[in-house]
């Protein structure tokens, strides 16, 4: 490879899915790839342990996921550019891994080109979303039916009602995030009048109505 090649790490619990992608990027000139991984845990790792231009990271994967690895990686000021690959295409899951950091989101039925053009174009400064998200996310702002009810919620309002129904207690969120109980306890019922829900367990049963899940933090 050349000093001019795009340094790629491949971050994805499905070793077969990872091993298809990694064989791909392998026969693209320009393009390295320097690291694999399987859970959030192991992009952040890979990311202060050694130099990566892009990574290529799955949502769902175990431990904190891609979307908790994404919000890490832009806490701690990582170089690395993050380029989501999923399955999902919902425009729930663009939308919120691109406010928290990543610069790219394609889904995983994506052609190579489309793939190589991303990491590419995301290398050079731009952002890059697959057309067919980017249509469902034209289409969804003209169209009231398709609107997702978690998309009213802010960022941080986000952040707990994932800690939420992923079982964590009020003071423990409220350690995580820094904050007093009674400041999450405000974010709580604020989430819960937004959704217009009564309790954490009517939360849970929404959030796993609209696929708020493959967010969520897990062990």
């Amino acid at each position: 490879m050349t000093a001019e090649s795009i340094r790629v790490a491949v971050v994805d619990d499905e070793d077969l899915v990872r091993a298809g992608i990694v064989s791909i990027l392998s026969r693209v000139d320009g393009i390295e790839v320097v690291a694999e991984g399987g859970s959030g845990e192991d992009a952040i790792k890979i990311c202060r342990d050694q130099q990566v231009d892009i990574m290529l990271m799955d949502i769902k994967m175990p431990g904190i996921g891609g979307y908790g690895a994404v919000r890490t990686l832009s806490k701690i000021n990582i170089e690395t550019k993050i380029l989501i690959i999923s399955v999902y295409s919902d425009d729930m899951y663009p939308t919120r891994l691109l406010q928290a950091g990543a610069k790219g989101y394609i889904t995983k039925a994506s052609s190579k080109s489309d793939m190589v053009r991303a990491i590419r174009s995301i290398y050079q400064g731009q952002h890059y979303i697959s057309p067919e998200i980017a249509n469902i996310m034209a289409l969804k702002q003209i169209d009231d039916k398709n609107k997702n009810l978690f998309d009213q919620l802010s960022e941080r309002e986000l952040q707990v009602c994932l800690r939420i129904i992923s079982g964590a207690k009020p003071q423990d969120i409220a350690d995580d995030f820094h904050l007093s109980a009674k400041t999450i306890n405000s974010y709580r019922y604020r989430i819960f009048e937004k959704l217009g829900v009564k309790n954490d367990v009517e939360l849970t049963h929404l959030a796993i109505k609209h696929g708020l899940l493959s967010l969520v933090d897990t062990d």
